[in-house]
């Protein structure tokens, strides 16, 4: 991958885990042709990253923090090495190169997976590159359903979504949230239909279910490259599309943070779409839409209720402990979190979801 410099570390990064990744890889064989270890920016609240240098091809040290998806170590590894191994053989995902199992200096473990040199997506220029990387994921045959396991895969993925969403709402009350925001909120989460308006198009796909843009690198070549899976499951493709495009997507990352206006959004899916020869329906794209958001809203209520807790001693499961990230992390998850959940950022998306359905509708046109 010779697009780019190595990235540098920032003065927060994490000098304390070269010696015990050091040991780790020693133990699984993957430490003869290491030259150099290099700390990364602390730049996300599930893993510590460590570029490794080699003979050859580099590769990222992905180091958990916690799992998102409430797994004991050795399952979160088990997981986020599936999704490696799925998600790259569409061309714009890292491949994976090996497991470092938890041990006593690395309690969560690790994965070892190529290093991808590219610079944060620059929005909207590469949204299109991006419409690409998620169709690569969407047009992968889908497995039998005895091999999608460990992923998730479940039955109704539209149901499962709704209890996800539904799940982490129950952190409303502990959120201290402004009671006209409140409102906005549970009105949303009511409007949501039990049902999708249509099956078509609602068949699972392999999905990232974690495509914001601050999570893609752009090689020189043009390629985007979804470089964080750890979520991957069988679902439906709606949920990515809104996830890389939502006002509360495009504006999390300090690299990549852009307000993207509705006709950008909608040459967005429209580039997905011919990408994928897409015959489904819009209203169940515009649905997952909703859903997707009111899933990133309730997620904000989590934050906020959860962060304050003290780090979790045995390293097990999902942990949002602040300890773990750096304080300049916290502060920026704080901030976005306090702005997507005021009544004006709300009303904000809910608008632009309105004008992004006039504009997707048949017969519509930029």
């Amino acid at each position: 991958m010779p697009e780019t410099a190595i990235p540098t570390a920032s003065p927060r990064a994490r000098p304390d885990l070269c010696q015990p990744l050091g040991q780790a890889l020693r133990r699984a064989g993957h430490d003869a042709d290491i030259h150099a270890m290099h700390p990364m920016a602390d730049t996300g609240l599930a893993h510590h990253h460590v570029w490794l240098e080699r003979e050859q091809i580099d590769w990222v040290a992905r180091l958990p923090k916690q799992s998102q998806m409430r797994l004991d170590p050795a399952a979160n590894l088990a997981y986020q090495a599936a999704c490696f191994e799925r998600a790259s053989q569409g061309g714009h995902a890292p491949s994976l190169h090996g497991i470092l199992p938890p041990d006593r200096m690395l309690p969560r473990g690790g994965l070892l997976v190529s290093a991808i040199r590219g610079r944060p997506a620059r929005l909207p220029g590469d949204l299109p590159d991006i419409a690409e990387a998620l169709a690569s994921f969407h047009v992968l045959d889908v497995p039998d359903a005895e091999a999608r396991p460990p992923l998730l895969c479940p039955a109704d993925p539209w149901a499962a979504m709704l209890a996800e969403v539904r799940d982490q709402a129950r952190f409303l009350d502990q959120a201290e949230l402004d009671v006209d925001a409140r409102a906005l909120i549970e009105a949303e989460l009511a409007a949501l239909p039990e049902r999708l308006p249509s099956e078509r198009g609602a068949e699972p796909r392999l999905i990232s279910f974690d495509a914001h843009p601050g999570n893609f690198l752009v090689t020189e070549s043009g390629r985007a490259v979804l470089v964080d899976l750890e979520k991957c499951r069988y679902g439906l493709v709606g949920f990515d599309l809104a996830h890389a495009s939502l006002y509360t997507s495009t504006t999390w990352d300090l690299k990549s943070r852009t307000e993207l206006l509705p006709a950008e959004v909608a040459a967005f899916y429209r580039h997905w779409s011919a990408a994928v020869d897409f015959d489904g329906d819009l209203d169940t794209l515009l649905a997952c839409r909703r859903a997707m958001w009111l899933w990133s809203l309730t997620w904000c209520a989590k934050w906020r209720a959860s962060n304050l807790r003290s780090r979790d001693a045995d390293a097990r499961g999902e942990d949002w402990a602040a300890e773990l990230s750096d304080d300049a992390l916290v502060a920026h998850v704080r901030d976005r979190v306090d702005h997507y959940l005021s009544v004006a950022v709300i009303e904000h998306v809910r608008d632009q979801n309105r004008q992004l359905a006039r504009l997707l509708s048949p017969g519509t046109h930029e």
